[in-house]
């Protein structure tokens, strides 16, 4: 089984930036290391908007302080790059081919603007295996807990 981490990227990054980001993430999953044992470990810059680390668990797992190391390194890379990436109230959503990233606090005025609708496809950042990843990450906002911000229709 393969374990995963996501992470929204608050904002968009430059060119130069990403090619950073993506070395940083290269050199950290190369030597990162549960009990001084190389994890089976690799990242994904998804659509320049998530950064995505995976351990395949069938070679070893990741421990606690591993996936501390992995905490630090991604504290690293929001001060480096003055994004976040750990704040979980970021909600990111496709228009189209893009992907858009705003805070669920404005989900309300963008469903009543009709900016969104309640069968745009929202991702869901607390899955945890590669398996969630292919059929679970993208899920209409109705089925999410963004559903909180529809408008009930009175029958």
């Amino acid at each position: 089984m393969e374990r995963i981490w996501i992470y929204t990227i608050s904002q968009l990054l430059p060119e130069e930036q990403l090619r950073q980001l993506r070395q940083r993430c290269q050199d950290f999953v190369s030597t990162w290391t549960a009990h001084e044992v190389s994890l089976d470990a690799s990242f994904e810059l998804y659509k320049n908007r998530f950064l995505i680390f995976k351990v395949n668990e069938a070679s070893y797992n990741a421990s606690g302080c591993s996936i501390d190391k992995q905490l630090r390194l991604v504290k690293e890379l929001e001060q480096q790059f003055s994004v976040e990436l750990l704040n979980r109230l970021l909600v990111a959503y496709e228009k189209g081919e893009e992907v858009l990233v705003v805070k669920a606090s404005e989900i309300a005025g963008l469903l009543n603007a009709g900016s969104i609708t309640e069968n745009t496809l929202v991702f869901d950042n607390t899955i945890t295996t590669s398996a969630d990843l292919a059929v679970n990450w993208k899920k209409p906002l109705k089925e999410t807990y963004l559903s909180k911000y529809l408008v009930k229709s009175k029958a």
